[in-house]
């Protein structure tokens, strides 16, 4: 399967280092779910779009609980990727962010388009 989940250990700066060809910033799960609820309307079609053998590498960062993730020194929020909003999808290419989408409204719509582009 294409979709990988990043160590919990991992930092911004490794991200670029990533093999993967897409990097998906979700929410950390909490009580058996992502706590956002963005993060768990885009969770089937990144899934689906990440799962068959032919489709492109994905790894999942979980960015932490709610207090981690809203506090400004979240750790994502800076380094090269500079992530203000999840659900981020961010496709990456020799360790370059090409292009990104962010949050429900352009994940559902645009997601078939990136990974075709």
């Amino acid at each position: 399967m294409p979709i990988h989940i990043a160590d919990p250990t991992t930092t911004p700066e490794s991200l670029a280092k990533a093999s993967e060809e897409y990097l998906i910033f979700y929410s950390s799960i909490v009580n058996g779910e992502m706590w956002c609820p963005d993060c768990l309307a885009v969770e089937d079609l990144v899934k689906n779009t990440f799962s068959s053998e032919d489709a492109p590498t994905a790894l999942i960062i979980y960015t932490g609980d709610r207090p981690t993730w809203k506090s400004p020194s979240n750790v994502f929020r800076s380094g090269p990727f500079g992530v203000q909003c999840v659900p981020s999808i961010v496709k990456i290419k020799n360790g370059k962010e090409v292009t990104r989408l962010v949050d429900q409204g352009e994940i559902i719509p645009g997601l078939g388009n990136l990974v075709q582009s």
